[in-house]
């Protein structure tokens, strides 16, 4: 087997050395770390291998928490140090800005961190039946891999669903229909869990009674998706509250269901909206566009602090949630909001919003290329944009910087996700 000083860590946490002139990129090794590997994909100009022995381990390396790490394709840090995770998350935010965008922030903030174990609240766990694997299989992918990580417990979810797994396999095996159940959606928020079962074909009303008393004894809501995550409905009980996320900084209650888009890490989102709230800085005589704005997650803290607030998404079942979230906090009078394809954005359509004073931007992990090319004459004097994707960020920032007239003022990363290579960020754009 071959062996390699491993340099240092890409964005998906990996280790890389260099052989025979290419890279490589080793699963499981670590910075500073003399390992022996196995390559599994060879490519012309790079190979992918899996780390086989650590000859000198990193101070850094930890004995991962779960006992599915290196299968379960859910984690791919635990073995790094919880601090030391966060420094190659603002490593890889630094190293895209400019690599990618030819760009530096004058500041880099300290990062913002949420709980590293039992924070996420959304999870989409896949289910398989397989008789020759002894029946049902529940979990996250496998790493490079479409098979089920069989799982009996995880410790990024809250321990009342990680504690409930073992059920689910009991559970999905006793219905009629356990070959036509692919997926179980975990939505928490409010107090209340929601488990939702997509289901491909109907359950018989045995299979609908199993669920009841499943919900039952667990406290919990079960909902069944019968075709696109609109159909979702609730089975039981049919009068549960809904799910919603508490802002009490702001004095908002944020309700939701629970197939719609919500961040996982309630905690840390609160964080990150006071973060964004402060580099934005609303004031009751702006005029603010949040784009890409979900069910209002940043519209309606800007609408508190007293700024009109348009806000603009691309879902429509979203929109109509932000406006009943708008209501039910009384702020319609303050945020308007409107579906539109963000992705189709020209210089018209933007400067149809109006004169905009500054601008959030919270795009998914495409970026806001179209946004950023058709900023003209309305461009707003300062610019927040939150990023769960280093590289797109840092696309995007090339244009506001190279080619609107920004300055990039600071930029810093925010560690909703704990345990894995996913990186948010957060970075603040002025006119000069």
């Amino acid at each position: 087997m071959p062996q390699a000083l491993i340099e240092s860590l890409d964005q998906e946490g990996q280790g890389v050395c260099h052989a025979d002139g290419k890279a490589v990129f080793v699963e499981g090794a670590l910075t500073g770390e003399r390992v022996e590997y196995e390559v599994y994909r060879a490519k012309p100009r790079y190979a992918r291998a899996r780390v086989t022995r650590v000859i000198e381990a990193s101070a850094q390396r930890v004995v991962p928490r779960c006992p599915h790490f290196g299968v379960c394709g859910g984690c791919s840090m635990q073995h790094l140090d919880a601090s030391a995770q966060v420094a190659v998350k603002q490593r890889v935010l630094e190293d895209a800005l400019a690599h990618v965008g030819g760009v530096a922030a004058a500041v880099i903030h300290p990062p913002v961190q949420g709980t590293p174990w039992r924070y996420r609240e959304r999870a989409r766990l896949t289910v398989r039946k397989v008789d020759s694997k002894g029946g049902v299989l529940i979990g996250f992918h496998q790493r490079r891999s479409s098979h089920v990580a069989d799982m009996a417990a995880c410790d990024i979810l809250p321990a009342h669903v990680s504690g409930i797994v073992p059920a689910l396999h009991e559970l999905v095996a006793a219905l009629s229909i356990a070959d036509r159940v692919p997926q179980i959606e975990v939505a928490i928020g409010g107090g209340e869990t929601a488990l939702v079962f997509r289901v491909l074909s109907p359950p018989s009303a045995a299979d609908e009674d199993l669920l009841r008393r499943f919900a039952r004894s667990r406290r919990l809501q079960v909902w069944l998706q019968p075709a696109t995550p609109a159909t979702a409905f609730r089975l039981c009980p049919v009068d549960a509250p809904a799910l919603g996320h508490s802002i009490p900084e702001f004095d908002l209650q944020l309700q939701f269901r629970p197939t719609d888009f919500v961040q996982v890490n309630e905690a840390a989102n609160r964080l990150l909206i006071r973060c964004a709230m402060r580099l934005l800085d609303p004031c009751p005589e702006d005029r603010i566009a949040d784009l890409f704005c979900g069910f209002g997650n940043f519209s309606l803290p800007m609408a508190r602090r007293g700024a009109r607030v348009i806000g603009v998404e691309g879902n429509e079942a979203l929109v109509e949630r932000a406006r009943q979230n708008a209501a039910a906090n009384g702020l319609l009078q303050q945020v308007t909001f409107h579906a539109a394809d963000l992705f189709e954005s020209t210089p018209d359509s933007l400067a149809a919003l109006g004169q905009l004073d500054k601008l959030l931007l919270d795009p998914p992990r495409e970026g806001a290329i179209s946004v950023v090319k058709a900023i003209g004459r309305c461009a707003p004097r300062r610019i927040v944009y939150v990023s769960c994707n280093p590289a797109t960020l840092a696309r995007d920032a090339a244009v506001l910087v190279h080619q609107k007239g920004y300055v990039l003022r600071a930029a810093g990363i925010v560690n909703l996700f704990s345990q894995t290579s996913h990186v948010e960020s957060i970075a603040l754009f002025e006119r000069c």
